[in-house]
């Protein structure tokens, strides 16, 4: 069983920045995919940036250039480092760990940390 545990949300202004963190438990981490999803009130939950076991990086159109995704396989730890934040990033930011074993497909969701960037 994995758990995730996301930190490092809170209120900003407009212009400002936050780095997020999520930190998993178990043994899979460096064989998985991370992902950081986000959803705002009243809106569907939406992908912003994903980074695959070996590092590659993808990015939202909405983030990118802004939003910077990074992982620490010493630490079991994925980061969203967020830069030039805008009000329309207010959301609750979700991380999500992936991978596949065998014939097996396993997906965990952390519990959310509020981000709130004002204007």
């Amino acid at each position: 069983q994995v758990q995730l545990v996301e930190s490092g949300g809170g209120l900003v202004q407009a212009g400002g920045s936050l780095r997020l963190s999520c930190a998993a438990s178990g043994r899979r981490f460096s064989i998985a995919a991370m992902a950081w999803y986000r959803q705002a009130p009243g809106k569907q939950r939406e992908w912003v940036a994903n980074i695959t076991s070996s590092g590659t990086t993808n990015y939202a159109d909405s983030v990118k250039g802004r939003f910077t995704i990074s992982r620490d396989n010493a630490k079991n730890t994925v980061y969203l480092q967020m830069n030039s934040l805008k009000p329309e990033d207010t959301a609750v930011y979700y991380c999500n760990l992936n991978y596949r074993l065998g014939v097996g497909r396993y997906n965990y969701w952390g519990q959310g940390t509020q981000v709130t960037v004002s204007s």
